[in-house]
């Protein structure tokens, strides 16, 4: 799979002529998993929309490979970037083999319909998800946990360098959660895709994450390895929450312990 060169420059974003994002700049890594972090409404999903063309910038470009995405047709751009969306919906009755299989649009014509090589693709993704025997059944009877995974296998079957996630773990218990997030990982291993995902757990993007964003007020007010990026300090400043910052005895990451009103004064005890 080609390393994929995605980068914002200037970056102005509104709503409703209501600034959302302001003047940012960004590179994306090539071929490694970015988490964008935040507090609410600061710009995460914002920038995500920008960063897949569902959003027009305000000011400023968002550029794949050096051209904006403005100017790429919309085809060649479904060929190398993907994205899911926080809360997709699927048409009642549709199977997840039929999900999957509108992943193959953005590579069909006219003159070319459902060719051996789409057949591939759709088999590959259903087999990197775990979902292959799962795909006779109609998503709307899925688990919250086996229906995110049908909706990832129609983006990996999309085949694209680029896959954009906004926040894939909502609504799911902490066990799916987990799953998800260790599918994305074998995702960027195995495949070599770049991943930006939106996160709201600090933890969970401090383990998964190569590499993470964090926005307050629609700029970046901390760029990084997660280890460089979540300090107490930068925890305070974009969250307004104080805390302390101990390594995660699994994954040795940082891990971030609240410090709630009722437990400021409470001494840190040793876990040994």
């Amino acid at each position: 799979m080609t390393t994929p060169d995605l980068r914002a420059d200037g970056l102005s974003l509104a709503y409703d002529g209501e600034p959302i994002v302001r003047d940012l700049d960004l590179v994306v890594p090539p071929g490694r998993i970015t988490a964008i972090v935040g507090a609410n409404a600061c710009g995460k999903s914002t920038l995500l929309r920008a960063l897949a063309r569902l959003l027009g910038p305000r000011h400023g470009a968002v550029r794949l490979d050096g051209r904006a995405l403005q100017s790429i047709p919309t085809r060649e751009l479904a060929q190398r970037l993907g994205i899911l969306p926080q809360t997709p919906v699927a048409p009642e009755g549709l199977t997840v083999l039929d999900l999957v299989n509108r992943g193959r649009s953005p590579h069909q014509t006219w003159w070319r319909q459902w060719s051996t090589a789409d057949e591939r693709a759709v088999r590959a993704a259903l087999a990197a998800t775990g979902i292959a025997e799962l795909a006779d059944r109609p998503v709307d009877e899925l688990s919250g946990g086996q229906r995110q995974r049908a909706w990832i296998a129609m983006a990996v079957a999309q085949e694209t360098a680029v896959l954009l996630l906004d926040e894939p773990t909502t609504y799911l218990d902490l066990a799916h959660q987990i799953d998800v997030l260790d599918l994305v990982v074998d995702l960027n291993r195995n495949e070599g895709r770049t991943i930006v995902m939106v996160l709201h757990d600090l933890n969970q993007a401090c383990r998964y994450a190569d590499h993470m964003v964090a926005l307050k007020d629609g700029r970046i007010a901390a760029e990084g390895a997660p280890a460089d990026v979540v300090t107490a300090e930068t925890v305070q400043d974009v969250f307004g929450l104080r805390c302390r910052v101990a390594l995660d005895p699994v994954s040795e990451t940082p891990m971030v312990i609240p410090m709630g009103r009722h437990h400021s004064g409470v001494p840190v005890r040793s876990s040994s």
